[in-house]
């Protein structure tokens, strides 16, 4: 394969992957919610619990299979354009790809149907621990991708034979040296993602006037996620940049713009890379910033790209910025939680409009941030497929040029089409918001809520609601 159909191929896995990462991000989180609301319902026998949960369940719906049908054009993409990849790595990505099917995939599989129609087909009680079951196999899909895309990271556990690596402990191999930070970090951003999608759509519904009980539940519950998970998500973010110092310094070199190792990093917040001149221009930082975050040292020194040779470094430039992004991006979620919380101290939150309005087009800044977060995290493991063990341009099937661009374009139209129709669909759904009366709960419903319950329907029944 020439140099052009690698760059293509490299184009076609960024641009798949991309449009992939958003949407089981999204149903991680989504799940959670999901199963808290048919939880909160049980508990309190409180109907608009039950309104929510089947209204998110028709988002989370989309959602699924828009990621499943994402993730299977990704499945084949190992054997079409990376199958030496397949044949180097194989022994180890292979199993933590099939550990995920068996105990994520079928979980998923056989509890997804009863969580989606069963409404009214099952007790109450197994409909709700469908939801949570639901929930535990997006979480434990997320552990076996994650463990698999960190060993690509900082691969241990492993010894090479005729160039093969080959399982030497499966303990090191799940758990190594950047999973646990990796899997903190992108568990964090989902539920984080999910709870500012839903912050969003309660802010929506308050500015429009409509569904104010549910939209006050939504607000209620997207912003104590957000004001807690927000900063935690930075104090886990450092961790995780402080074991890519130590794993991968020349990721940190590049997101960092840092070229001189001999001084002092200075935290930039804006800068143009030149690679080919081995320097920043139009830089505006802070002296000896980045040096304390990265050291935890006023004068800490940490490599610089100059310390590699040039064929070994990742290309600086979206590195740089995709990681400004993100970081910027959790800051502004950081300010719409102490924002939202004071308010909410204040009981003006569902009032506030100048608050309100501006949140509801902030859902997309938690797929935002994980869309930049995966760009730093892959491009700047470059040039490496696998780091330190096998390069991209070795592990590249022998595919004609034409050939990777026809199925380029292919995925390109097709992508932006159906995934399109998914997310104005998802939008139909919104304007459309929850509807439906619950079944009454039994069983394990407090004993205070099924009076207090029947009252608001008389209530509402006497009002002439439509609830």
């Amino acid at each position: 394969m020439d140099v052009d159909a690698i760059l293509l191929a490299r184009i076609q896995f960024a641009f798949t992957v991309t449009f992939h990462i958003i949407f089981p991000s999204f149903s991680i989180g989504l799940a959670a919610f999901i199963a808290t609301l048919l939880v909160r319902w049980r508990m309190t026998g409180e109907d608009h619990f039950h309104r929510l949960a089947r209204f998110w369940t028709k988002i989370f719906a989309v959602s699924f299979a828009m990621g499943v049908v994402s993730g299977i054009v990704l499945s084949y993409q190992f054997g079409t354009n990376w199958a030496k990849f397949s044949v180097v790595a194989g022994n180890i990505i292979g199993p933590l790809l099939g550990y995920e099917v068996l105990t994520a995939f079928f979980l998923e599989a056989t509890f997804l149907g009863i969580m989606l129609f069963g409404w009214q087909r099952v007790p109450p009680n197994l409909h709700v621990l469908s939801a949570i079951l639901v929930a535990i196999g997006t979480s434990f899909s997320a552990f076996w991708i994650l463990s698999a895309n960190s060993w690509m990271q900082t691969p241990a556990g492993f010894e090479m034979k005729d160039g093969i690596a080959y399982p030497v402990s499966w303990l090191e191999i799940v758990f190594n040296p950047s999973f646990p930070y990796r899997f903190a970090h992108m568990f964090t951003a989902a539920y984080l993602t999910t709870s500012v999608v839903v912050l969003s759509v309660g802010a929506r519904y308050l500015v429009q006037g409509r569904f104010l009980e549910e939209a006050k539940t939504m607000v209620r519950m997207g912003l104590g996620m957000v004001a807690i998970l927000a900063p935690l998500q930075l104090v886990i973010g450092d961790a995780h940049g402080l074991n890519t110092a130590e794993h991968q310094p020349v990721k940190v070199a590049a997101m960092e713009g840092h070229w001189d190792g001999s001084k002092p990093g200075e935290l930039l917040l804006f800068a143009w890379p030149d690679e080919k001149a081995e320097k920043n221009h139009f830089e505006v930082g802070i002296p000896h910033l980045a040096s304390l975050i990265i050291t935890h040292s006023y004068d800490g020194l940490f490599k610089g790209l100059k310390d590699f040779k040039a064929e070994e470094r990742p290309p600086v430039l979206p590195v740089f910025f995709a990681f400004r992004v993100m970081v910027g991006v959790g800051l502004l979620l950081i300010a719409i939680g102490f924002v939202g919380t004071f308010l909410w101290w204040r009981r003006k939150v569902f009032s506030a409009q100048w608050y309100l309005k501006p949140l509801i087009y902030a859902w997309p800044l938690g797929f935002i941030a994980i869309v930049c977060g995966w760009w730093v995290t892959e491009t700047g493991r470059q040039p490496y497929l696998v780091y330190g063990i096998l390069k991209t341009m070795d592990a590249v099937s022998p595919v004609a040029f034409g050939a990777v661009l026809t199925t380029l374009i292919l995925f390109v139209l097709i992508y932006t089409s159906v995934f399109s129709m998914g997310i104005l669909y998802i939008n139909r759904l919104i304007d459309k918001g929850p509807e439906g009366k619950a079944i009454a709960p039994e069983g394990n419903a407090s004993v205070g809520a099924r009076p207090i319950a029947a009252a608001q329907d008389a209530a509402r029944s006497a009002l002439g609601s439509e609830d």
